[in-house]
């Protein structure tokens, strides 16, 4: 990325999260192509990509196509879809790979990357619940890869389209240094292209700390609002879902201590800044009711695997988990 050419940016997935930052980007800020099928496919390609943010609706021309063989050597390439499908697209990203290029996976959970060279965490290797079969890790070079953690909700209501509903916050790092060093000159120079074009970025000395601090929420609403079909603000106000949230949280924190890695936030206060949005349909509420695959596995299951390889017992966690999974197998919401 230089200052004197727009940097071509690639975007896998023109889903919601895919839009947000592609159609953003594609506002005078960088060349952006994105890789789309079917009708995501010939809507971008009639229409550009629309995103509609506090209240104005805005159009941006970008190259949309059916694979990345044509598209070339890229400064940036973001995957945006769901951690279930990164091992069936991962393969897309090399056609752009050049010695510079930067991969960023702006993906929910716990991502294949987070026990690759992690020389501080007490276990390392590949995550089943990540990378089953290593596809990912083939595919993607270690470094390559920068950390993202996306907190803005957005929603995708029709083909090429993206909604911004709330929040603004990106936080990017990367996954290969020590926690505290200071941030890499690629990570700078990404950090202030997405400032420029309106994004709230910001660049993490401690990426791993930055995505439990997510997860820590995700593992536990997401699973319990899909088995009990409630939003948010109803599960908290229920006293025994509450003292549930309370146990999950724990364990939650409990294997981020074997690991060394400490959120600087209490469980109180973390379902507190969750009942302070409302009434919230989570995005695996979402996902089931649409009928669409739930991420389960990155989103609760890395978890318990993580205990079972730091010895933490995670006994609610599992059951959780245990019937969230049958319960998207009985629905065919899982997907491969």
């Amino acid at each position: 990325m230089t200052a004197l050419t727009l940097p071509k940016v690639c975007v896998i997935g023109a889903g919601a999260i895919g839009g947000f930052f592609g159609a953003r980007l594609a506002q005078g800020w960088a060349d952006v192509s994105v890789v789309a099928r079917g009708a995501t496919l010939e809507a971008l390609q009639k229409n550009g990509w629309l995103l509609e943010s506090a209240g104005q609706r805005q159009a941006a021309p970008v190259r949309a196509v059916a694979d990345t063989v044509a598209l070339g050597l890229q400064d940036v390439v973001i995957i945006a879809v769901k951690s279930y499908a990164l091992a069936s697209v991962a393969p897309m990203v090399k056609p752009l790979l050049g010695p510079q290029t930067i991969v960023i996976p702006a993906l929910n959970g716990v991502p294949w990357w987070f026990t690759q060279g992690a020389e501080k965490l007490p276990v390392s290797g590949r995550l089943a619940s990540a990378d089953a079969d290593g596809t990912i890790d083939m595919a993607i070079p270690s470094g390559a890869v920068l950390g993202a953690v996306v907190y803005p909700a957005c929603s995708s209501p029709e083909p090429g389209m993206t909604r911004h509903n709330s929040g603004s916050k990106v936080v990017f790092g990367e996954p290969g240094t020590a926690a505290g060093a200071e941030p890499t000159a690629r990570l700078q120079a990404w950090i202030s292209l997405l400032q420029k074009a309106g994004f709230d970025a910001e660049a993490s000395t401690d990426i791993r700390t930055e995505v439990w601090k997510k997860l820590l929420g995700n593992a536990c609403f997401n699973p319990v609002s899909m088995i009990t079909g409630s939003a948010t603000d109803l599960m908290i106000d229920d006293p025994n879902i509450y003292r549930l949230f309370t146990v999950m949280m724990g364990e939650t924190l409990a294997v981020g201590q074997a690991l060394g890695i400490d959120p600087g936030i209490q469980v109180a206060d973390r379902i507190a800044l969750t009942r302070k949005l409302g009434n919230v349909k989570t995005s695996m509420l979402q996902d089931s009711e649409a009928g669409r695959g739930v991420e389960i596995d990155a989103i609760l299951g890395a978890v318990s695997e993580l205990g079972r390889k730091t010895g933490v017992a995670t006994p609610a966690l599992d059951t959780v988990f245990a019937l969230a999974h049958m319960r998207a197998r009985t629905f065919g919401l899982l997907k491969a």
